[in-house]
């Protein structure tokens, strides 16, 4: 199977956990995505979602599917959303799309995390993906010198040869060669640096259930 396919397979799988009649937290990525246009089949039983990103938003809204501000939602059953890599515990990095933060603060309303990911995701230990970490523009290199302390190479991210901006109009810093043995201290030590406004890691607040494409099916693990 291609990861593409992988890709579907877990999206299909998640619809499993959207329930009815609710609003529901979606994420952004090119796995987010398969799942919104499965989400878009079923529509009528989707009361809304909130976004992590102007993109998701708009894919959402392609479908029919209403979206909603966080603002305007007490809580939510479920965010489903993907990963850039994925611990035996149920840690994640995120961020390689650029939607961190947002997809941070949406995690956090939800009662559950569904992590959506072909099995390559799978990894032993966080780090061989750089980890990103969102930043106030005026602080880019003042937070650069500091992560430069904690072992890894920061690299800022350029797109179309300038500084990617996030929908926050923020910049994204990105963290190589890191091995991440503690995610969750990591997690707080580098949110704890001024002009972070958030780390790709989601440790404290991780993945409850993970739904993994493999060659062999869709795996799922519980955290």
């Amino acid at each position: 199977m291609t990861q593409d396919e992988l890709k579907q397979a877990v999206a299909r799988a998640a619809i499993e956990y959207v329930p009815a009649g609710e609003i529901i937290g979606v994420g952004t990525g090119s796995t987010a995505n398969f799942f919104i246009d499965e989400l878009g089949k079923i529509r009528d039983r989707v009361k809304g979602a909130v976004a992590s990103s102007e993109a998701t938003a708009a894919r959402l809204k392609s479908h029919g599917i209403p979206v909603l501000d966080l603002n305007e939602v007490d809580s939510m059953s479920v965010y489903i959303d993907g990963a850039d890599e994925i611990n035996p515990q149920g840690d994640m990095i995120k961020g390689g799309g650029a939607a961190l933060t947002r997809e941070k603060i949406v995690a956090s309303v939800a009662g559950k995390f569904v992590c959506i990911a072909d099995g390559s995701k799978l990894v032993d230990v966080l780090g061989a993906f750089p980890l990103p970490i969102e930043v106030i523009p005026m602080a880019q290199a003042a937070v650069a010198r500091k992560l430069k302390t904690l072992g890894g190479e920061p690299r800022l991210r350029v797109k179309d040869g300038k500084p990617a901006i996030t929908d926050n109009g923020c910049m994204i810093i990105d963290l190589v060669g890191m091995k991440i043995a503690k995610p969750a201290e990591l997690e707080a030590q580098i949110n704890n640096i001024p002009g972070v406004v958030t780390v790709g890691l989601f440790a404290q607040r991780g993945a409850d259930i993970a739904l993994l494409g493999t060659a062999e099916g869709v795996k799922k693990l519980n955290f």
